[in-house]
């Protein structure tokens, strides 16, 4: 593998760019303030006290919150991440002993915040940088991990070094650890390109949108998208947000608004692609959405090359009939993310959880996660290109060819509330919302929590 390639496309994706963290999956699109009540503080409790009752004696037993079921799922990153908990488990046998404590995607982060609020946070746990760890970092409940990284050289084995840590670090201090890098990209259907005589793949919006023209000619759904979990469509949405130029740092810092004509532009431009969109949009879940496309409904999908363990795991005979390109239109940008596990600033077993945490990064971790997952490792392991699933090599490609990198809008604005309301906006616009009303959501919001 070419080494010297990979580490100079790590340090542009991880240095100069937003990176916010996703699950194997797709990344979780509930709120991140603490809720202290109801069902998912109840089973939250419950799952944590089982989890620490497993191991008796004297084994240091740790948990660790993820937003999947390691036992029931086809997603290839779910299933290494177990392979890493089993790896564990045995190696430090009768010493520590790692329990998983799981849930589905959507309501990940409210039960984290449950058990936080009830003193009962995982000792390891998977976070996004940006705003979604600010809300950890300023109360206290993550540990800083400099030190850590620094001994026995386990900070050398990243792509980039200390520079790999940009967005997990505040004030100096590191508080996360990122597992693993992914772009958002466009998947499509080969042969469903084929047959709608689409010869070259779209590099303008009037390129994207002729290509679904030409599609749903031919009898196809052009484009799969879930609407019903809304970091989805407000990806879509910060693509052409970036694309008219939206300058989210002039925004912050009130010299830009939400109401300008580049936002309206850009919402317009989410409303114009939706008639291309499956007729279940609305209600459809991430999931949903993207068995869609890898089960042959529907000839695109615009997500996170974190799907690609999701499409091959499922349906591993659709990866020859799987394509790549970048979304279109947007200069050279590329939106960039990586999967983060924290530790809890009051575990009783830091030493547990950081030999854990290193598990994660070890070499049979990340060998797994390009060559199985499909997934863009930290580090600087030699992988077997030839092994790695083929769209992995297209996506390095539409990487390579970035001009830059960023972050998912709500992960990327001024707090976790202020990207709740962003992918709240685009959800209430699509479904029928005047732009105008949506976004002086935004505005509002930000005028009483960011600009006062």
């Amino acid at each position: 593998m070419r080494r010297k390639a990979m580490a100079v496309l790590l340090s542009a994706a991880m240095v100069s760019s937003v990176l916010a963290g996703c699950g194997s999956g797709s990344s979780a699109d509930s709120g991140s303030s603490a809720d202290s009540g109801g069902t998912a503080a109840t089973e939250a409790s419950d799952e944590a006290e089982a989890a620490v009752n497993v191991a008796d004696g004297e084994v240091q037993e740790i948990t660790w919150m993820f937003w999947d079921d390691l036992n029931a799922t086809e997603d290839l990153i779910t299933i290494g991440y177990k392979e890493v908990v089993d790896r564990f488990n045995e190696d430090y046998d009768g010493v520590y002993h790692v329990t998983p404590v799981t849930t589905n995607l959507e309501e990940y982060y409210t039960k984290l915040n449950a058990l936080v609020a009830s003193g009962q946070t995982p000792d390891v746990f998977i976070v996004s940088p940006g705003p979604n760890l600010d809300v950890y970092v300023e109360p206290g409940i993550t540990a800083d991990l400099t030190d850590y990284l620094k001994q026995d050289g386990w900070m050398d084995t990243f792509n980039g070094g200390e520079g790999a840590f940009s967005q997990q670090t505040y004030d100096g201090k590191i508080y996360a650890v990122p597992l693993n890098i992914a772009a958002a990209c466009v998947f499509y259907n080969t042969e469903m390109f084929a047959a709608a005589g689409i010869d070259t793949m779209p590099t303008d919006w009037e390129g994207l949108l002729d290509a679904c023209q030409k599609l749903q000619d031919a009898g196809y759904t052009p484009l799969t998208i879930s609407a019903g979990t809304a970091w989805c469509l407000s990806m879509l949405a910060g693509y052409l947000c970036d694309a008219e130029g939206v300058d989210l740092a002039a925004i912050d810092a009130g010299e830009a608004h939400w109401t300008d004509d580049n936002v309206a532009q850009a919402a317009a431009k989410m409303l114009e692609i939706s008639q291309y969109f499956q007729a279940t949009a609305a209600g459809d879940t991430n999931d949903v959405a993207t068995a869609n496309f890898y089960n042959e409904e529907a000839a695109m999908l615009i997500q996170g090359s974190w799907a690609i363990a999701q499409i091959n795991g499922a349906n591993p005979d659709f990866e020859d009939k799987c394509g790549v390109f970048a979304f279109p239109g947007t200069n050279g940008r590329v939106i960039a993310k990586s999967d983060s596990l924290a530790m809890s600033a009051t575990t009783q077993y830091p030493e547990a959880a950081i030999a854990f945490m290193k598990y994660f990064t070890d070499d049979t971790a990340q060998k797994y996660t390009a060559e199985i997952g499909g997934k863009i490792p930290v580090t600087t392991v030699d992988y077997d290109e030839s092994v790695a699933p083929a769209q992995l090599a297209y996506v390095m490609d539409v990487f390579s060819n970035a001009e830059s990198t960023f972050g998912f809008y709500n992960e990327s604005l001024a707090s976790t509330e202020a990207g709740s309301t962003f992918d709240d906006a685009m959800v209430s616009i699509y479904l029928g919302t005047p732009i105008e009303e949506g976004l002086q959501t935004i505005e509002d919001f930000y005028i009483n929590n960011v600009w006062n």
